[in-house]
């Protein structure tokens, strides 16, 4: 990157890569399913939700840094799952796991990774792997035990993905992957490659591999495998959310795939709230979809997650970049983390998910119970958040 024209915010990171890269990879990254209704509207959610800043706290020694899965991270930050990384960059997965690393925050790994997850560990840094469940139950238990024997820290099992979501983009573009790009987790990928597919090649390999008979008992098949916390991510509703904690799960992601899976799902932001509070503190709550900013980050804090995951642009700036630009994104994120803290009053995470939050202006069908209930304000004492 030219330093003169560094981005100065992860908007600038997404423009300079819808610049450069081929438009059937830019697509297949920022494209979602459907009349993407929900890709949009996950943003404008988030652009709702406004809080409610204290003053006359001492915030001079604000820090970011956080707790996940019961380890610190710098940031109340991990990075999304992404597949096919090496499309955007050829250092793909290795750049964005130096780059987590760096920020000490987990870097999730895809079970669609064109990396194996063995060299992404060697990396360094925490890594979480994502577990497609595969139609060859052997299989994806192996991969489960393949992910502890590695060094994985946590298997975070992707729950909204018995197919992939009807991704126009892809379907019109016809999109493939090029012959020297691989899920090097799994070993039949040649659909993907299919260029005469009518369609999208690479949905038709999910199709090809994915299991649509998922059901909440895989989680104890996951539990008799490892001893990995097990996350479950994809969840929107409040009565799954239930079940997963009967379930014991470790941390959910609120998520709907960053509106790549159904069109028309509620926003991510918009589910948090009913979802924390059905929680209550039995296990960790974490969001994804749309998180641009440091103020998003804040916003997810205030509404009740410990933490988000961010995807697109961390992709971003790998394109623009490779480890150096993704290394930037999460800097940025993490200063603007920072300074909103600052300026919302609150010297540490703890207190920023003690913000309340009011809903702004509102587009036609938004939810219009945003804020938390009120809390008793902490005593005031004496004397770095993605998708």
């Amino acid at each position: 990157m030219d330093r003169s024209a560094e981005p100065v915010n992860i908007g600038d990171f997404e423009r300079a890569a819808a610049a450069i890269l081929p438009t059937e990879v830019w697509d297949f990254v920022a494209g979602g399913s459907g009349a993407e209704t929900t890709v949009a509207a996950n943003r404008d959610a988030l652009d709702s939700v406004f809080l409610l800043p204290r003053v006359l706290r001492d915030v001079s020694a604000c820090t970011t840094r956080a707790t996940l899965l019961g380890r610190p991270a710098d940031l109340p930050v991990a990075t999304a799952p992404v597949a096919y990384q090496q499309l955007l960059h050829p250092d793909g997965e290795m750049a964005t796991a130096r780059a987590a690393a760096a920020a000490g925050v987990p870097f999730v790994a895809s079970t669609l990774s064109s990396v194996p997850i063995e060299r992404i560990v060697e990396a360094g840094g925490r890594v979480w792997f994502q577990l497609y469940w595969l139609r060859d139950d052997d299989a994806t238990l192996g991969l489960v035990r393949r992910a502890e024997k590695t060094g994985c820290e946590a298997i975070v099992l992707t729950v909204d993905v018995p197919w992939m979501g009807r991704r126009l983009r892809d379907i019109r573009n016809r999109f493939a992957l090029p012959a020297h790009i691989r899920a090097a987790n799994i070993t039949t990928t040649s659909t993907a490659h299919a260029r005469d597919h009518q369609g999208s090649a690479v949905a038709a390999h999910t199709s090809q591999e994915f299991s649509p008979a998922l059901t909440w008992s895989v989680i104890d098949r996951i539990r008799q495998q490892t001893r990995l916390p097990v996350v479950l991510k994809g969840l929107l509703a409040p009565e799954d959310a239930i079940q997963a904690v009967e379930y014991g799960v470790d941390a959910i992601v609120v998520s709907n795939h960053g509106g790549r899976q159904l069109d028309g799902a509620v926003t991510s932001i918009a589910a948090l709230p009913g979802i924390a509070d059905v929680v209550g503190g039995s296990c960790e709550v974490l969001l994804d979809s749309g998180i641009r900013t440091g103020t998003d980050v804040l916003r997810a804090l205030a509404l009740g997650a410990s933490g988000v995951l961010i995807g697109r642009p961390l992709m971003w700036g790998l394109a623009v970049g490779g480890e150096r630009g993704a290394a930037r994104v999460l800097e940025l994120l993490a200063t603007e983390l920072r300074d909103a803290m600052g300026l919302a009053g609150c010297e540490d995470v703890a207190s920023a998910r003690r913000l309340r939050t009011v809903p702004g202006p509102r587009l036609p069908g938004t939810p219009i119970t945003w804020a938390r209930p009120p809390v008793v304000p902490a005593p005031v004492p004496a004397g770095r958040p993605a998708g």
